[in-house]
């Protein structure tokens, strides 16, 4: 299913095809140990209904994902959305694929639920996710930092990896 096109963009469901393109992809720019096993996960938690998962096509050319799960965060007994695993390819970047990356994924997690959460890692890599976050209306949840998905433990050491995050969230009608 097609999500949105623009002529120059176009968001549509991930497709098994897209894994091998990919991984290629993300292992050519340097980013270490990337397998095809995330975006697997990911087509089977669609398979499931768990899910859905997004990828963006530039001028015809993989260039991004994006992954939303529809009931991954649970705060004061509810269920909300979140975003898992969100990227654009660095030679894809400044040109909006990100932006509407995030806009489909917000107006599909929007219609389900009034709060839309995520976790950004904390080390230069996730810079400009952090800043187009901020842009957009997101705010700590107030827990300080996790790891691996745990609330942090004061005074602990982690390492500055993937699993070293801080969860945002966005309520329905805040800022873009």
């Amino acid at each position: 299913m097609i999500y949105y096109n623009d002529g120059n963009i176009l968001v549509r469901e991930m497709e098994y095809e897209d894994v091998a393109k990919l991984v290629f992809e993300e292992v050519a720019q340097g980013w270490r140990n990337q397998t095809a096993d995330k975006y697997l996960i990911r087509l089977a938690d669609m398979r499931d209904k768990k899910s859905l998962a997004l990828v963006a096509l530039y001028k015809g050319d993989l260039s991004g994902y994006i992954n939303i799960y529809f009931e991954y965060e649970r705060q004061g007994g509810l269920s909300y959305p979140s975003i898992v695993d969100f990227g654009t390819l660095i030679k894809y970047r400044n040109k909006g694929i990100g932006t509407r990356l995030m806009d489909v994924a917000e107006g599909i997690a929007f219609e389900i639920s009034d709060r839309l959460y995520l976790h950004v890692g904390l080390y230069e890599d996730y810079g400009p996710a952090q800043r187009m976050y901020a842009k957009r209306g997101y705010l700590p949840d107030g827990h300080g930092l996790y790891y691996d998905g745990e609330i942090a433990i004061p005074y602990e050491v982690y390492p500055n990896n993937d699993d070293l995050s801080l969860k945002l969230y966005k309520e329905k009608n805040a800022g873009k």
